[in-house]
């Protein structure tokens, strides 16, 4: 995740907060960085760099290091903090927000793009890769379809329904309605558990049997059906759920 903040240009900014500009040159994030590379930081290095100048008695790092706390520095979960809940810091107005949110996304988009360039889905988490950066934070769940070709390329990703915090609808007529326009040979099923939990439920083990059932009988397979976390994934398939 550190190595995400790379895409932000830092030459423009400076670190004149209280605190850094008296550092010796070695000890200077920017210099650091400079220097020995982004991989040498700490993340508390890192996001000083992209606060730019601290505030008040604080330092870029000071607010660097209260925002890592908020969250027990847990990237993932700094990632998605809001614009509101940045700003409540003392120190990190909206402009210090904003560019902090532009250099997660760019993370994110990083991710998908080096997922995009392999098309081909080999093992389930491949697919886990494809649906993590659309599902793994959703507040939300939404349930989606992955269609394949012959030599098991991915067509095109299909969102299928949306739903509340617990569950959504899944209309089977919709899932592969979509499967063969695409002429697809096969398909994935995901969705997210907003909660983060990975555990099947009921319902899901049913829709899952359900359309596994319906695809062979329209000879248009069910590979896989994956739940989502930012933090993982639970495949049907590699647990032997899918056996009919």
């Amino acid at each position: 995740m550190a190595g995400y903040f790379i895409f932000v240009e830092i030459e423009n900014m400076k670190t004149t907060g209280t605190g850094i500009k008296n550092w010796s040159k070695e000890s200077r994030p920017r210099e650091r960085l400079a220097e020995k590379g982004p991989m040498a930081l700490t993340d508390s290095e890192l996001l000083a760099i992209l606060i730019g100048t601290g505030s008040g008695d604080s330092s870029a790092l000071d607010l660097a290091q209260k925002l890592l706390g908020i969250t027990q520095h847990n990237l993932n979960d700094l990632s998605r903090l809001s614009y509101q809940e940045m700003t409540k810091i003392r120190g990190i107005g909206p402009a210090k927000a904003i560019t902090l949110q532009a250099a997660f996304e760019l993370g994110v988009r990083r991710r998908s793009s080096e997922v995009r360039q392999k098309q081909k889905i080999e093992s389930s988490k491949d697919v886990f890769e494809y649906f993590v950066t659309q599902l793994g934070d959703l507040p939300h769940e939404e349930f989606w379809v992955m269609n394949l070709n012959r030599s098991n390329q991915v067509l095109s990703l299909k969102k299928i329904s949306e739903g509340g915090w617990h569950s959504t609808i899944v209309d089977p007529k919709k899932v592969f309605s979509g499967a063969l326009e695409e002429k697809a040979s096969a398909i994935i099923l995901a969705h997210n558990h907003p909660s983060g939990s990975l555990n099947p439920s009921n319902e899901d083990k049913r829709i899952t049997l359900k359309l596994r059932r319906c695809g062979l009988d329209m000879e248009l397979p069910v590979l896989d059906h994956l739940i989502i976390a930012s933090h993982g994934y639970y495949s049907f398939a590699d647990e032997g759920i899918l056996d009919l």
